[in-house]
């Protein structure tokens, strides 16, 4: 904002002034003047409101994106007609925000709040291959990049198990209910399992095979596998060739299977159980938020899920995180970087430590951060 000074005028203001000269015959002038100043410097004037008050007239411009805003500002303010020269700030108002927020595990456990400041996972694109996300919810409307039908030719249907792993991984902020892991994900809905009536997210290899290829071809960084089941050749090959482009697979842990379960147990997949445990944790899972956790459920509404396929949605996020900070990152390189403490045969994931360590920034507590690095932590 480039305030400049207004010059004297005589008004008299009636009931229907609102603080703009709109009868002020100096004011188009003015407006011509500060048009002129704002070419010289290569800036686009946007608005201008007169304030008496003040005795300024106040103009909004912008700057070209590749200027450096503090040259710009000192040159204006040396300028003698101008007053001062600020940018725009965002003000937010004291209300309760996302009320859900405080009963997130990933609010006290990862917290959450204090990473956003330094990583938000923008612009990475994960794709998530589950049962139809709701895509008009609060929380993920704007949310969803591209979505695709992999078992019908209906319109996508909003169901509960892809709509609740969504919003774990990517829902806004500021909407009155929870905040994704990466609130600045953008998010592929490519359906490929269906529910029962009984809520159960049913899904078969060529539906799975159709949804991994579409992702692999539009580029995901990121893709999020929330479902279990037996061995498949033909899932198997298009896990590979996720993995030698760069693409990294997260998988939901079979709690109830003798090994791993399958895509968990692909050497490609980071394989993801619930803290704490649900059921058994075979050696070398990574353990994440999984219990009791809010999440978006279609209609608008929220509820309280457990189960490993919202541990791996927490780890998607994660990822998103630290592939915005540094993209480049092969998915074999993933599981050391997301810094893991060992706990019996699995390790849990500590995401202060693991924001910390690639940016520098002390993300959470640093003293906590600290014991936790040396191991004197908790």
């Amino acid at each position: 904002m480039l305030m400049l000074r207004l010059p004297l005028a005589h008004f008299r203001p009636d009931a229907s002034y609102g603080g703009r000269y709109m009868d002020d015959a100096g004011h188009s002038a003015r407006r011509r003047h500060a048009e002129e100043l704002a070419k010289k410097h290569g800036l686009q004037l946007l608005d201008d409101w007169a304030m008496p008050t003040l005795g300024l007239d106040c103009y909004v411009v912008q700057y070209p994106k590749d200027a450096a805003p503090e040259r710009l500002i000192a040159l204006l303010e040396s300028d003698p007609e101008v007053q001062w020269v600020q940018p725009v700030a965002r003000f937010r108002g004291m209300d309760g925000g996302d009320a859900l927020y405080p009963v997130q595990p990933g609010a006290k456990f990862w917290r959450l709040s204090e990473l956003h400041q330094l990583t938000t996972g923008r612009n990475v694109t994960i794709a998530v291959i589950d049962s139809g996300i709701d895509s008009s919810h609060p929380d993920l409307a704007g949310q969803i990049a591209l979505s695709q039908n992999f078992v019908g030719t209906s319109p996508l249907p909003a169901e509960p198990h892809g709509t609740a792993v969504a919003g774990i991984i990517a829902a806004r902020t500021g909407n009155g209910g929870i905040v994704g892991v990466a609130p600045q994900a953008r998010l592929m809905s490519l359906r490929a399992c269906w529910e029962t009536a009984s809520h159960t997210s049913l899904c078969d290899s060529f539906t799975l095979g159709k949804a991994l290829n579409y992702a692999i071809l539009q580029r995901a960084k990121v893709i999020n596998l929330s479902l279990a089941g037996p061995q498949d050749r033909l899932l198997a090959r298009l896990l590979d060739a996720a993995s030698a482009q760069g693409i990294a697979v997260v998988g939901a842990l079979d709690p109830l299977a003798a090994t791993q379960g399958f895509p968990a147990s692909h050497p490609a997949v980071l394989a993801i159980a619930a803290q704490p445990g649900i059921g058994a944790v075979p050696a070398g899972a990574l353990l994440a938020p999984g219990k009791d956790i809010p999440a978006t459920v279609p209609g608008g509404r929220w509820q309280f899920v457990s189960g490993n396929s919202y541990a791996t949605a927490h780890v998607s996020g994660m990822v998103a995180l630290l592939l915005q900070l540094r993209p480049n990152t092969a998915p074999a390189q993933l599981r050391q970087l997301l810094h893991p403490i060992a706990t019996h045969n699995a390790a849990t994931i500590d995401a202060c430590a693991t924001v910390t360590r690639l940016t520098g920034a002390c993300s959470c507590s640093c003293a906590l951060n600290a014991s936790r690095q040396s191991g004197s932590g908790p």
